[in-house]
């Protein structure tokens, strides 16, 4: 080799040395980096449990993290703990250092509270700011009471008067304006009103004291039409035929018959002659009545729907003709009833669906295939019910939203992102979102989608589901919808013997991925489990129980929901879509239901079911779980494999059944470049791993 050759030679191989040296140092200085960032999550999380029990003990754990984004909790958690003992100077002190956090609003707002309860007015009013909700507003006002300065209604109570209820708070101050005279009979009446509107007949209650006894005695019947509308209507006949008896009589009529159907028909034959209504309040009547025996699915009900006055009917009534037509399975009476819907209801994928369903029932072949094509463009469950019955794929553009190294070194910098991602680590998860939410505010869309990015590299799942919720972005499928491998969800869906799919879509219906997710009958966690019946799953199944607080750890929370799943399904010959219901509404109620109408197909008895929240859970878990069918396997099960016949055994999907596609039936919508479009029949993992990075509804 010639001498110039081998100096060649050597400066590459100088040249490449050097680069691995580079990254090699580049590589241990990340490490260390990481390290160095877990060794804070970890001292923080012991100084913020020390910090939480108050006093000043979190100091001596927090050395060394005054420079870590989420440093203020420390001290506001020990104080809102000593709330009753600090005192003005060191609240103030602390809003001073940190004047735009969320921790010091929250301070601020729950001294002000400890304030008032103390009744500490003068330093109550040197600290309050308006816009703190109805509490502190009326504190406020007790706080100028105690000065001696009277009240101005305008200024004061105008904007509090609007409100259909009130906090216990304002119940002072309100006493205060009465005896100030400011509470005039037409300004009482005019809450008297709002307060009927919005159904809180205790509001009229409260108001009662400050009338006239002949007013009293009149918006006392108003009170009780909505406390209690049976004894109202019962009342009624001895009521004189006034414009306020009137009122009450229509609000104790409609409330009747949304509770007993009827018994408000038998006390409607007995008051329409003696009041005279005004046409609205005939029609409001009359449309309870029909709709009401409508959920019944009484015998008339289809004729009283269609015999309504058109004045009298809404878009609930029209959609309910429907169903009333479905249930009966009078197709004739289906085909009129989608003619009576408006235009946009018409445009709805589930009236588009039906109309398709009776088209065929009518032997109107042609039309059928036709319309069937036209409701499988949409991607949703009844979308996926047409293509199952034309024979189609089912329609899903897939998109992925591109990531900017750029672009996510800028929200890196965000401070308030800095502190969601860092309290999201160290498991504050309802403060990481308040300060998601904060910081995103005013975002544009690509930023927010590589917030999202960045969310979801570092298994903060939901955001995807909470900020790609609308317009073009709702296409990021593998972003809306993750696969957990660490919470073991196939697996222990699997060992329950039920479908990994099935139970994803039953998760992502009922948290969205929230883990520290808690409904207000006290569910918790991704499958939204209450800790009673979580024990009695445990029990049953053998496993280990810990508590409550247990369920918001996802994989214990995946492993006592799937055997209640299995539980569920198990009631109901294993059928997914009727567990379902019966996980979202109660078993109890879906038994009522199929003693009623169990000769039904399963997508005209979901279509039947009284309740508005458990027919779309039933198609949104249905819908859901064809995506993670897709999102696992890369194609899906159909739907109608999925919805058995009622009685009939149903069996998990196999190898041998025939499979959906996925794809994209048309042109996706126009979108930013920076969000190319991915073939819907691309393996989902393989596009998950390009992408890295609400009737009262029972407690399970």
């Amino acid at each position: 080799m010639a001498p110039h050759a081998v100096t060649r030679l050597g400066r590459r191989l100088l040249t490449v040395f050097a680069g691995w040296m580079l990254v090699g140092a580049a590589t241990a200085q990340t490490a260390a980096d990481t390290a160095a960032l877990e060794s804070q999550r970890a001292a923080f999380k012991q100084a913020y449990a020390a910090a939480s029990q108050g006093g000043d003990s979190w100091r001596a754990l927090a050395t060394g993290l005054h420079d870590y984004p989420i440093y203020p909790y420390l001290q506001a958690a020990a104080l809102e703990h000593d709330i009753q003992l600090i005192d003005r100077p060191t609240v103030e002190a602390y809003l001073r250092q940190y004047p735009d956090l969320i921790p010091s609003d929250d301070l601020r707002r729950h001294f002000l509270q400890e304030l008032a309860r103390r009744q500490d007015w003068d330093n109550f009013q040197a600290m309050y700011q308006p816009g703190l909700g109805d509490t502190l507003t009326c504190d406020a006002l007790q706080a100028k009471l105690a000065g001696s300065a009277p009240l101005d209604f305008n200024k004061d109570l105008a904007t509090l008067w609007t409100e259909p209820t009130l906090p216990s708070a304002c119940d002072p101050v309100l006493q205060a304006a009465h005896d100030q005279g400011l509470l005039t009979q037409e300004r009482l009446w005019a809450r008297i009103d709002i307060a009927a509107d919005a159904g809180k007949g205790s509001s009229i209650s409260a108001l009662l004291k400050w009338l006239s006894p002949d007013d009293a005695q009149v918006a006392q019947r108003l009170a009780q039409a909505l406390n209690d509308p049976a004894s109202a209507a019962a009342a009624a006949p001895s009521w004189p035929n006034t414009t306020r008896s009137r009122q009450a009589a229509t609000l104790a009529l409609v409330r009747l018959a949304r509770r007993q159907s009827i018994a408000a028909d038998a006390a409607w034959q007995k008051l329409q002659g003696q009041f005279a209504f005004t046409p609205t309040q005939r029609d409001s009547i009359l449309n309870a009545l029909a709709l009401f025996h409508a959920t019944d699915y009484d015998s008339d009900a289809l004729a009283r729907l269609i015999n309504l006055p058109p004045s009298a009917q809404t878009d609930i009534s029209r959609e309910w003709r429907v169903r009333v037509a479905l249930a009966e399975q009078n197709w004739t009476a289906v085909m009129a009833a989608l003619d009576a819907l408006s235009p946009t209801q018409q445009q709805n994928d589930e009236w588009l669906y039906f109309r398709a369903r009776a088209l065929s029932e009518l032997g109107r072949s042609s039309e059928a295939q036709t319309a069937y094509a036209a409701a499988a463009q949409q991607s949703s469950y009844f979308g996926y019910l047409a293509a199952d019955h034309q024979g189609s794929p089912y329609a899903l553009c897939v998109r992925q939203p591109a990531v900017d190294q750029q672009g996510e070194q800028a929200v890196l910098a965000i401070p308030g992102m800095q502190r969601a991602l860092e309290l999201f680590a160290v498991g504050l998860l309802k403060q990481a979102r308040r300060e998601w939410t904060q910081a995103l505010a005013n975002a544009d869309p690509a930023t927010l989608r590589q917030a999202v990015n960045i969310a979801y590299a570092r298994g903060w799942y939901d955001r995807a589901i909470f900020t790609f919720n609308n317009g073009p972005a709702l296409s990021f499928y593998t972003l809306r919808f993750p696969l957990v491998p660490q919470d073991g969800m196939v697996a222990q869906a699997e060992q329950a013997g039920i479908d990994p799919a099935w139970a994803y879509g039953i998760l992502r219906q009922e948290s969205a991925w929230v883990s520290d997710a808690q409904s207000g009958a006290n569910a918790r966690g991704l499958m939204q489990l209450v800790p009673a019946t979580a024990a009695d799953v445990a029990r049953r199944n053998g496993l280990p129980w810990s508590g409550g607080d247990s369920l918001y750890d996802p994989a214990v929370n995946i492993q006592l929901g799937t055997r209640y799943l299995a539980q569920m399904a198990g009631r109901f010959n294993g059928a997914p879509w009727l567990a379902s219901a019966a996980y979202n509404a109660g078993a109890a109620r879906v038994g009522q239901w199929l003693d009623a109408r169990s000769s039904l197909p399963p997508d005209l008895f979901v279509a039947s079911m009284p309740f508005k929240e458990t027919r779309e859970y039933v198609a949104r878990v249905m819908y859901y779980s064809a995506i993670y069918d897709w999102r696992l396997h890369g194609s899906a099960a159909p739907i109608s494999t999925r919805m058995t016949p009622i009685g009939q055994p149903y069996s998990r999907p196999d190898a041998n059944i025939a499979r959906k596609d996925m794809t994209c039936p048309a042109p996706p919508p126009a979108a930013a470049s920076s969000v190319p479009a991915v073939a819907a029949s691309v393996p989902a993992r393989a596009a998950a791993s390009s992408s890295t990075k609400a009737a009262a509804e029972p407690a399970h």
